[in-house]
């Protein structure tokens, strides 16, 4: 699945081209293919666990007695993403666990207000059910600022953390430099790629609708999406954009502006301060920073000067030419760094 950057903290999958939704008999035949994949690759890799605030869909890979890997996805992307890297992961000695957060994949939003520290609550439910004293944590974009928000929260459960292009520094940093006039050009760009959320009439139009046919594969993981709602009608990730504070300009500006007015969850988003999360750090931290014109973290000085406080625990790695979802696009890169950094650090867990 493909995915494609939007606003501070956004990353939409291509979903975006929502087109040709009426199934022809090539996409009818993979859509009965992915549902029997999706079944069987559910069956053996994911669960549920009703955590304090929601039942909580997450996957597993690997032998329960390895150094165990949380991995927290990206805005409007879910546990699947580790799917690349994961059996490699499995093979170097870790214990991959990926769980879907509020309102992505198989985990619905909560009734209640939210933030990213109730996510971090809710993977310390899932350590306390998988019998985990402490994991490495890591995530991208939104999934890195909830892995911060975990280490600021539950400090004595994080063996090392890794951060995707997320949660080294404060989101708003960059759209804080512009004027005024930039700052509105930049959100309007942006909330204009925001797509509503929409219904159809069968399981196969939904699929069909988020299918990139230019593609051979099946795309079995894009069922996580799909749900039926109370009317009967099938739905991809309801409620997101109200989740975020971001379905029009005006609330995603009020993110950048005025985040104490918006709802919890994008409040928490918008002013957790790593610089005061990592003042007294004592765990190893991989900083991986692209350098393309489309990042949406252009932070590259910002980390550089985290790493200067904590020179023996910090790693900074730059991937020259790659934007703000390097595992997708470099994944052997991504995989390459990951293993090097938790090679070096492997004495403080072993």
């Amino acid at each position: 699945m493909k995915l494609l950057p939007i606003l501070i903290i956004i990353s939409l999958p291509t979903f975006a081209q929502v087109k040709d939704i009426l199934p022809n008999s090539d996409v009818e035949n993979k859509f009965r293919a992915a549902k029997i994949k999706f079944h069987s690759f559910e069956k053996e890799h994911g669960h549920f666990l009703e955590t304090r605030n929601i039942r909580m869909h997450y996957l597993t890979w690997g032998d329960p007695k390895n150094t165990p890997l949380i991995w927290l996805h990206g805005s409007v992307s879910t546990g699947y993403e580790i799917l690349p890297m994961a059996d490699k992961l499995v093979q170097k000695g870790y214990y991959v666990i990926a769980p879907d957060y509020y309102g992505h994949g198989q985990t619905s939003i909560p009734n209640h207000e939210v933030s990213l520290y109730h996510v971090a609550d809710d993977i310390s439910d899932l350590m306390i059910h998988l019998k985990i004293d402490k994991a490495i944590i890591g995530g991208w974009s939104r999934g890195g600022f909830i892995a911060s928000a975990f280490y600021d929260a539950y400090p004595e459960k994080v063996l090392a953390l890794i951060l995707e292009d997320g949660g080294s520094v404060a989101t708003n940093t960059n759209y804080h430099k512009m004027d005024s006039a930039q700052l509105v050009q930049k959100v309007k760009g942006f909330a204009d790629q925001i797509i509503p959320d929409t219904t159809y009439s069968t399981e196969l139009e939904a699929y069909s609708a988020f299918l990139d046919k230019e593609l051979n594969e099946n795309q079995f993981e894009l069922l996580t999406w799909i749900r039926k709602n109370d009317v009967g009608k099938w739905v991809v990730g309801p409620g997101l954009w109200k989740l975020f504070n971001m379905s029009n300009t005006e609330q995603s500006m009020e993110n950048i502006l005025r985040p104490t007015l918006s709802p919890l969850f994008a409040e928490s988003m918008s002013i957790i301060e790593p610089k005061i999360i990592y003042r007294n750090l004592q765990i190893p931290i991989l900083i991986l920073d692209p350098t393309s014109s489309d990042d949406l973290f252009p932070f590259e000085n910002e980390n550089a000067a985290l790493k200067s406080h904590h020179p023996n625990l910090i790693t900074h790695k730059i991937l020259n030419e790659t934007g703000h979802n390097v595992h997708y696009e470099k994944p052997d890169d991504w995989l390459r760094e990951v293993l090097s950094f938790l090679g070096r650090f492997e004495s403080f867990w072993k």
